[in-house]
């Protein structure tokens, strides 16, 4: 793939997008397609956006599900969820075709925000068993409508899993499940539906692997050290600022 001379300031800041976007997702479980969209869209349209970060997310998403033998039981588990997910994004875009809605932003935006600060405010509630098999298909469907609107899969997928009673571990390992089925479906469905995934933009989604990875493997680094309290508010501040990025970019 040849980079135009007149181009490189643009890839080495879309690159730097991808290092940041990588790095909150290391230390956080999440945040690469949102910090990725909310950037990219300064400069090329959102539909673009969501086509170039198909590949590093899916990659970075399947690298967090590890390890497999951990991550099959979680996805047993969380079945109806993962079908629920495909289904409503796979859906959304055939509805609506690629993301580009406002409307859709400024509401995720505004449930991000919601759920931050009742998340820093107290603890999150637990799901039994049979309400989590109930719940977990609309769920999932919803979140695929979002990630439809969006390109961005946070609401309501992430306070659902924090309501299995996961430990870290698993619960980072389930966001890595939940938001590859997203990925996968997007993918498919940007390069069904519309085409947006055509050979330039898969290159550039290639090259745009290894800054994501190496953010990962930063934020990883840190969240290893990060006692669980600290994890805790930095989790629930960063859906905060997320979510009043999007709604100020509506």
């Amino acid at each position: 793939m040849a980079v135009d001379a007149a181009a490189l300031p643009t890839w080495a800041l879309t690159a730097g997008v991808f290092v940041l976007a990588g790095a909150v997702k290391g230390l956080l479980g999440l945040g690469l397609p949102t910090v990725s969209m909310a950037l990219l869209a300064l400069w090329m349209p959102q539909a673009q956006a969501a086509a170039l970060l198909v590949l590093p997310s899916l990659v970075t998403n399947l690298w967090q599900a590890g390890p497999w033998r951990a991550a099959m039981a979680l996805l047993r588990r969380t079945a109806g969820l993962q079908i629920g997910l495909a289904a409503g994004t796979l859906g959304g875009l055939a509805v609506w075709g690629p993301p580009a809605g406002r409307i859709g932003g400024l509401l995720l935006g505004l449930a991000l925000i919601a759920y931050a600060g009742w998340g820093l405010a107290g603890r999150a509630g637990t799901l039994t068993p049979r309400q989590a098999r109930r719940a977990g298909p609309i769920v999932g469907v919803l979140t695929g409508l979002l990630t439809a609107l969006t390109g961005v899969f946070v609401m309501p997928v992430v306070p659902y899993l924090q309501s299995l009673g996961l430990d870290r571990p698993a619960l980072m390992r389930a966001m890595g499940l939940s938001f590859s089925t997203c990925t996968l479906a997007l993918g498919i469905g940007l390069g069904g539906s519309s085409g947006m995934v055509g050979a330039d933009v898969g290159w550039a989604s290639v090259a745009m692997l290894a800054p994501a990875w190496l953010g990962m493997a930063l934020g990883q680094r840190l969240q290893a050290r990060m006692p669980v309290t600290l994890f805790r508010r930095c989790f629930f501040a960063a859906l905060a600022l997320l979510g009043g990025w999007m709604v100020l970019r509506a």
